[in-house]
């Protein structure tokens, strides 16, 4: 280390990691280290971490040998970004390889993370101790024999989880925008069928944009406004959040262009079913319904072959009959419908309009080209020309995903997943203009992170849409679209350094004009560390519910940082940030709920615990309502305590604890410890002084602090 400060940076940095890595076997043995808010004074005086952790992070040695581990390409969306990343031979991969290998080194020696684990954030492919990283023992989600059916012939890739990056040694984030929600759609159909989804079927970032956010708009003019805001961490102390909006402007009547479409629909066999091309038919009336007199529309299909159906003409009788007569027969040529609806799109092609080719299917292709890889590769050259694509995806069971997510991301467009025939009427009625019309093309977002405050970072979700820092002003390389209206929401977990002065973070926003190529431009904004909020639950509804979502999302995907995260906690925060009268709020606080009551049995089953309140002793000026109420918060995580020490161990025995604790000055716990136990368990009592030092009480009235004895019983069930 070059510095004193560097290094203790690193071990704050290492309980981070290694508790993320080790899993729950290993668990117990370091929740004081994770939770200790001392610094040792010597590399190997971590406690509860062995040592060769501590030389791994510190020292961040390249491992000899690693085990080969096949990573999922990242997204072709990320363009030319991702094919320079291709040839350098590091595709899915961060640029540097020093970083990286720290991350491997400690996957590979915790033996849980497989070789290429996601470090300090855990993931990877599941690999070792009987797939920790992902599935948990058993193949179970939830780590305790668990295994949700997959899907027949569903399609989905697993990008795996972005890893937290040391700000000393990377300080840029670079990402394309996204404004896709297919995931968030497919995954209401699961939940509400009565099942969970495939982890990898999950994209944090689209549960995050499906949701509705209150952002200033942007000055007359300007495309888009972009705003910041950081937190406390809700669950973890030592963590922060920090929150990235962006708000499309809306499109004035008076300024409306008129838009040109040309729907490509699959009328193959494998879109025979109520929920695909009758309901693909319902969503077109419904958007012809809803289109302006001066709008054309065109329609195309495929099957065995192609067909010119509708020649383009107005909004109308004509287009209603020709949507009614579309039928079911055939193969799946998707490569030679493509072609032929950009051809009848460039026969329409009206410069200075909104000219877009929609594709409705389930992504099957069984007939010429059937990769995407293969049928992307003219989709570019067509959208510099200012012809995008969108595409619209229903059915399931031998649905495509990442067919139908990759033509939308290569054709400068948007992917929508339509479940229901309201999912259709808010696709083309509601969020038209955003579907329809984009106000900017190609937007890039790049966060420098500034070191003298930030020690760690990781984005949450974007795994697909990761881009080359170099490549943030390299306008040949291909990024998302933001459409009349739209938001787009960025998430991060933050290690804070102690007392943070300046600017924590700069947001630079890259776009281009909607149509043809043509020059770029930024914006840049700062958020000072000044304005980071001290409290999670007194940020704004925007932060809690982008926090939220996306908390529903990680926990659905198997991410290691929401092992010990109750289904409960993330209730909590969806609920506090529903807004009234709010659809789409009360719509994922509704399927939260409904995928905690499929999440199969836990340890928790096994043990009860209860909060003694009025036996506590209080010494100190907090209200003991307000004592009791924070430590009800925490109750799951403390009764999981117990829970989990008993499934391992049946003979535990039921017994009394209590815990004692000091309420800071500004309302943390300073520190915690066992004060007396009737409890054997040296690892029951360490998790829950961990937990007691995670909580955040009312700051002591007058300035001063307290001291807490806090009994709590636990009993078998």
């Amino acid at each position: 280390m070059e510095s004193p400060d560097l290094e203790v940076d690193m071990k704050r940095v290492v309980r981070w990691t290694v508790f993320s890595a080790m899993g729950l076997g290993a668990m117990s043995a370091i929740t004081m280290a994770v939770f200790s808010t001392s610094i040792p004074s010597s590399e190997s005086e971590v406690e509860g971490i062995p040592d060769r952790f501590v030389e791994l992070l510190l020292e961040k040695p390249v491992p000899s040998e690693r085990a080969k581990v096949k990573r999922p390409m990242a997204n072709p969306d990320a363009g030319e970004g991702a094919k320079a990343k291709k040839e350098e031979g590091k595709v899915g991969k961060r640029v540097s390889v020093r970083r990286r290998s720290l991350d491997r080194a400690v996957g590979e020696s915790a033996g849980i993370l497989g070789a290429l684990g996601s470090g300090l954030a855990g993931g990877g492919t599941a690999e070792g101790l009987g797939g920790l990283g992902s599935k948990g023992i058993g193949s179970g989600r939830s780590g305790y024999g668990y295994a949700p059916p997959a899907p027949v012939s569903q399609d989905y890739v697993d990008y795996g989880h972005n890893p937290v990056e040391l700000a000393e040694e990377d300080f840029l984030s670079t990402f394309s925008i996204d404004v896709d929600t297919g995931s968030y759609t497919q995954a209401r159909r699961s939940i509400e069928a009565g099942g969970l989804p495939a982890a990898a079927a999950v994209r944090t970032e689209e549960f995050v944009n499906y949701m509705q956010y209150e952002y200033p708009q942007p000055e007359r003019g300007v495309p888009f406004a972009v705003t910041m805001e950081a937190s406390a961490h809700p669950w973890n102390r030592s963590h922060h959040i920090m929150r990235v909006g962006i708000q499309g402007a809306e499109v004035a009547a008076a300024d409306r262009t008129p838009v040109h479409l040309t729907f490509l629909v699959d009328t193959s066999c494998s879109m025979n079913g109520p929920d695909r091309l009758p309901m693909a038919k319902e969503a077109l009336h419904h958007l012809v319904d809803n289109l302006e007199p001066d709008d054309t529309v065109a329609l195309a299909t495929y099957a065995g072959a192609t067909r010119r159906v509708l020649l383009p003409t107005r909004p109308g009788w004509d287009a209603h009959k020709a949507i009614d007569d579309l039928t079911n027969g055939g193969g799946t040529a998707m490569e030679s419908g493509m072609t032929l609806a950009y051809e009848m799109a460039e026969e329409s092609f009206v410069a200075g309009h909104e000219n877009r080719v929609i594709v409705l299917s389930d992504g099957d292709a069984n007939i010429g080209a059937s990769s995407h890889e293969q049928i992307l590769s003219s989709l570019r050259e067509y959208a510099q020309k200012g012809i995008t694509l969108s595409t619209v995806g229903f059915g399931s069971g031998n649905y495509r995903d990442t067919m139908m997510e990759q033509l939308a991301n290569k054709g400068d467009g948007n992917y929508q997943y339509i479940d229901t025939l309201d999912e259709a009427k808010r696709v083309f009625g509601e969020d038209l203009d955003a579907t329809l019309r984009t106000i900017a093309r190609d937007v890039k977002i790049q966060v420098a992170f500034n070191p003298d405050n930030v020690i760690a970072y990781k984005l949450i979700g974007y795994e697909n849409r990761e881009i080359a820092d170099d490549d943030f002003r390299d306008d040949k390389v291909d990024a998302g679209e933001v459409g009349a209206g739209h938001t787009v929401t960025a998430l991060y977990d933050l290690v804070l350094r102690d007392n943070p002065e300046g600017a924590l973070a700069t947001v630079q926003v890259r776009h281009k004009k909607p149509g043809p190529d043509g020059p770029a431009t930024e914006q840049a904004v700062e958020l000072p560390a000044s304005a980071v909020g001290d409290q999670f639950w007194f940020s704004s509804p925007n932060l809690r519910l982008a926090w939220g979502a996306a908390s529903f999302a990680e926990k659905l995907r198997g991410a290691k940082e929401m092992e010990e995260v109750e289904w409960g906690q993330i209730i909590e925060v969806v609920d506090g940030a529903r807004r009234p009268g709010t659809e789409r709020d009360d719509e994922v606080l509704s399927l939260v709920r409904l995928a905690a009551a499929y999440e199969p049995p836990t340890p928790l089953a096994v043990a009860q615990a209860k909060a003694v309140a009025s036996d506590a002793i209080i010494l100190g000026a907090v209200a003991r309502a307000d004592v009791e109420s924070v430590v009800q918060r925490h109750m799951a995580q403390i009764q999981y305590c117990y829970a989990r020490e008993r499934a391992q161990n049946p003979n535990l025995r039921a017994g009394k604890l209590v815990e004692k604790f000091v309420i800071a000055k500004d309302g943390t716990v300073s520190s915690a410890s066992t004060k007396t136990t009737t409890i054997q368990s040296a690892s029951v009592n360490n998790c829950i002084t961990g937990r007691f030092m995670r909580m955040k009480f009312p700051a002591p009235k007058g300035g001063g602090i307290a001291i807490v004895s806090y009994p709590l019983i636990f009993s078998a069930t």
